[in-house]
């Protein structure tokens, strides 16, 4: 977002100087500078997102950071804090402190699904996060160079991108929320199946309800 906003003080800042003078190869050479800057933004937020889906996949999922939902998910993150690091490798591995726990081949698949399920909704999230970020650049790419200058003076620009944003986000974010009640049910089960995984296992029933609650009220904001 900030260097979207960059591109359109990019814009804004040679105004006068261009209306003085009539300078069309000015416009020009202004218009090109968005175009490229538009570009290179379009560009870092696919590698940089594609980086994050490759390491989501191949490094070691955290456990004790918690997953934060709905209002309580604060209170739950503290709480976590206190616990000792915990991690399901790509293999299927369970770690507390780096040091392997004793698991059977039952359990090692159930750590594995779990941790394709966190990793799925994780994924969910960054693609909301490519949707609506390159949502954002088409507000600014669209248009002409008086639009993008003027939207940028007047507010409007910056409230097109929040409309676009927010019918990119929330229902995606939606679909996160139902996808929790799932995941609660998986964590029990290898909380039930594996005693040293029971700290970990921190969805609660309201967090779904909580979930939803939440999304309402930031949208809501809008």
């Amino acid at each position: 977002m900030k260097r979207i906003l960059a591109v359109a003080l990019l814009a804004s800042a040679p105004l006068s100087g261009v209306q003085a003078h009539g300078n069309h190869g000015t416009q020009v050479g202004i218009g090109a500078e968005i175009r490229h800057e538009l570009a290179d933004a379009r560009k870092e937020v696919r590698i940089d997102l594609a980086k994050a889906r490759r390491e989501l996949e191949t490094d070691n999922l955290r456990l004790d950071k918690g997953l934060r939902f709905g209002q309580d998910g604060t209170r739950k993150q503290a709480r976590n804090t206190a616990l000792p690091q915990a991690e399901i490798t790509p293999r299927g591995d369970f770690l507390i402190d780096g040091k392997p726990q004793a698991i059977d081949g039952g359990q090692r698949r159930q750590l594995l699904a779990y941790r394709g399920q966190v990793i799925g909704i994780a994924k969910s999230g960054i693609d909301i996060g490519q949707r609506s970020a390159e949502a954002a650049l088409d507000a600014v790419g669209n248009g002409s160079l008086f639009g993008l200058v003027l939207g940028a003076m007047t507010g409007s620009l910056e409230r097109r991108i929040e409309r676009l944003v927010r019918a990119e986000v929330e229902p995606g974010v939606r679909g996160i929320c139902r996808q929790l009640p799932a995941l609660m049910q998986a964590q029990q089960r290898l909380a039930s199946s594996l005693a040293q995984f029971r700290p970990y296992a921190t969805l609660e029933a309201g967090d779904v309800d909580d979930c939803e609650k939440q999304v309402r009220r930031d949208f809501a904001s809008l």
